[in-house]
Order: C-alpha cells, then sequence, then structure tokens
C-alpha cells in the first residue's frame, strides 16, 4: 500500500482504488478470439469458481456491463415464468431486485427490513412454510445501502430445508466475506469484477449450479442477458457471443492473481477488517456516529449519522475531503441523514489513517466542533 497515488483514494463502494499491477493490466489490446486471451477467460472462470468452491458443482458465466447487468441476466435466466420469487429487502439493492422481476414480468414478493435491520430469518421460514408456490429466494449478503451484513448462513439452511432454491446478489461480498458452496447451498451467486475482487468496472458474473443453468433454456426474455446462451457459446468455443470487455477482463486476471498472493478472501478479508476497526474508531473519535452496531456493520462500507451542528454542511464536507485526496460517498438512506466510507480496494491503514486526517482538518476548516449525529426520524 505504499505506491504513489496520485488519484483520489475511493473510500466508496465500487469502483474502487486499484492497484498499479491492475491497471497496468489494461494499456494492452486483445483480440477476442485470440488463443490466449480465451485462455484468460477460462483461468478467471476457473479462479472465481475456486473463490466458492464450487468448481464441482456450478459454472461461471460473466457478461458484460455492471453488476446490475449481472443480476437482470440471471433472474431472467433462472426464474421462469410459472416461478414464484421471494425478494428479501433491506435496502435499495433489494428493491432492484424487486424491480427488475416487476420489468421481466415474473411473479415475485417481497418480505422487508428496516434498512439497519437484518434480513428477518424467523418470517422468512414462515412465510415459505405458508407459500408452498415460492420457488426461489433472493437475497443480498451485504447490502450498501447501509453496510449490513445480512444472515446469509442462516438464510440458506431455511431455504434448502424448505426445498426452495437460493439466489444470492454477494456483490460488495464476493472475495473477502466468507461464502462457499460446501457449506451454503446456493443455485446462484452474483458478482462484478470491481468490489473485492479490486479489479474495475464492466464485468458482471453468476456462478450458478449447472443441473440448474441446463434446464433453463429458453427461460430470458432477453438476448444480451441470456446466460444460458452465453454460456452454450463460451463451453463450445471459448468465445464471448459478443464483443467482451477486453481490459476490463485482463485487469480482473491481474487482480485476481493479486489476490492470491494476499492470501485469498481470508487475508483481504483481515485487511478490510482492520481498515474498517480504524475508520469506525477513528470517525467516532471525531464525534461521528455509526448507524450500524458493531455486530451488524459488515466490513465493506460504514454509515455515518450526519451530524447536527448547523456548520456541518456535507457538500462542504465532500468537497473538502476531495480536496485533500479522498473520495466518500453520499448517504442512500430512507431511516437517517448519513453519508458513507469505504473500506474496500486497494487500502491499508495508512490511507485509513489519511482520510481520518483529512476529516479532522476539513471539520476544522468549516468550523465544526459538535459532530453529534442528527436524530434519527421517529416512527
Amino acid at each position: 500500500m505504499q505506491e504513489d497515488q496520485r488519484d483520489p483514494w475511493l473510500l466508496t463502494p465500487g469502483p474502487l482504488t486499484t492497484s498499479e499491477l491492475t491497471k497496468q493490466a489494461m494499456l494492452r489490446d486483445w483480440g477476442s478470439r485470440d488463443a490466449t486471451f480465451i485462455e484468460t477467460n477460462r483461468r478467471i472462470q476457473r479462479r472465481l469458481l475456486d473463490l466458492a468452491d464450487a468448481t464441482d458443482s456450478h459454472v461461471c458465466v460473466p457478461v458484460q456491463g455492471s453488476g446490475t447487468f449481472a443480476v437482470e441476466a440471471t433472474l431472467g435466466t433462472l426464474i421462469g415464468k410459472t416461478d414464484k420469487a421471494l425478494v428479501l429487502i433491506n435496502g435499495a439493492y433489494g428493491q432492484r431486485i424487486a424491480r427488475i422481476l416487476d420489468i421481466l414480468g415474473r411473479r415475485f414478493e417481497t418480505l422487508e427490513s428496516a434498512e439497519n435491520i437484518p434480513n428477518d430469518t424467523a418470517a422468512l421460514a414462515a412465510r415459505l412454510h405458508r407459500q408452498p408456490d415460492i420457488t426461489h429466494v433472493i437475497a443480498v449478503h451485504c447490502e450498501t445501502t447501509s453496510g449490513i451484513l445480512n444472515p446469509i448462513p442462516e438464510i440458506a439452511g431455511i431455504v434448502a430445508d424448505a426445498g426452495r432454491k437460493l439466489i444470492i446478489d454477494a456483490m460488495s461480498a464476493f472475495g473477502a466475506l466468507p461464502l462457499s458452496a460446501s457449506t451454503i447451498a446456493f443455485e446462484a451467486v452474483i458478482a462484478s469484477s470491481n468490489k473485492c475482487l479490486e479489479g474495475v468496472p464492466g464485468l458482471g458474473f453468476a456462478l450458478i449450479e449447472t443441473n440448474a443453468l441446463q434446464a433453463s433454456r429458453g427461460n430470458s426474455p432477453s438476448l444480451c442477458l441470456d446466460l444460458f446462451d452465453q454460456w452454450q457459446t463460451m463451453k463450445t468455443s471459448g468465445q464471448w457471443r459478443f464483443t467482451p470487455p477486453t481490459h476490463v477482463i485482463a485487469a480482473l486476471d491481474a487482480a485476481l492473481e493479486q489476490l492470491h498472493q494476499e492470501g485469498g478472501p481470508p487475508a483481504r478479508l483481515r485487511r478490510y477488517r482492520n481498515n474498517c476497526r480504524v475508520l469506525v474508531a477513528g470517525m467516532r473519535r471525531l464525534g461521528f456516529e455509526t448507524l450500524l452496531p458493531d455486530h451488524l456493520q459488515a466490513p465493506i462500507i460504514v454509515t455515518f449519522r450526519m451530524p447536527r451542528t448547523p456548520e456541518f454542511c456535507f457538500e462542504a464536507f465532500y468537497a473538502g475531503l476531495k480536496h485533500r485526496g479522498f473520495v466518500i460517498y453520499p448517504g442512500k438512506l430512507t431511516v437517517a441523514e448519513s453519508f458513507r466510507m469505504g473500506c474496500i480496494g486497494h487500502l491499508g491503514e495508512q490511507q485509513i489513517d489519511g482520510a481520518l486526517a483529512a476529516v479532522a482538518a476539513t471539520l476544522n476548516k468549516l468550523k465544526v466542533a459538535d459532530s453529534d449525529p442528527l436524530p434519527a426520524p421517529s416512527t
């Protein structure tokens, strides 16, 4: 984490700060039908399956675009017209899944919790018991609206015991938080090239149970987002159906090698947890309050309540941090006025300490002496 950095450090949920090696991987042009490039694709697919211990049970199907492209592609491919999904919602990304299903014309219901409360596993078990027509449950591993960690192992156990299928949006968790097909039964896990893998945006992918994908022929209402067709073409020729994001793929290949060199997801998780620990402790010393208690906080992105002091203006705070070399995210909550600071990307404790110094300097510039948080609205 000592390399020179002229761009701002991105304390966001993605796009993220990437390493120099990852950036350099994008400096070469590739022919999409070149044998070396095809082998790069295959290597990436093997490595992504390995990360989830899913090599023997699932296949990896990539798709061009952001993570949401992969979510829509997976839902359209796996959830048929006669199926019915139950979407677990406690933030904007669960809501987005429901919107996708609605646009696709798929049958679905929702089970909602507040943004600062994990998915309700007891309510899930009761719903599945009452409604045998539900075929799929869709859950978000880490909901970056708040940074909350949802109880995926418990959800998976309930879904499996009920004989239903689980689809996990692991966009901001995959590559760091534990997720193994040997202990968690899932029909599909969806993620993207950036986030915890520390690649660049532009490629999403799904790890899909082979039998489920084989049975999905004809489900997708889309040409471009048909993962069954994408899989068939790649299985036959190793090639993408349409022009792939070659530079993004090369960057992901480099990023996955760096993940391996770092020690895999457990080592990356240790770094992120330390980033989160240092960030939260430092922000609390400066008077900020986290939205979530520590036991619900994933080490991905932290939501802080907005200070109540009238001298605090988020736009000026954001601009002050950017001027000092750090970019954060505005809040996305309905339960409280807030802003977010990420713990992931090619960052370590040195960069988090730098961000905390920038926060202190910006507060001093704004003459913010009291960072007591805004109270949450009454419900």
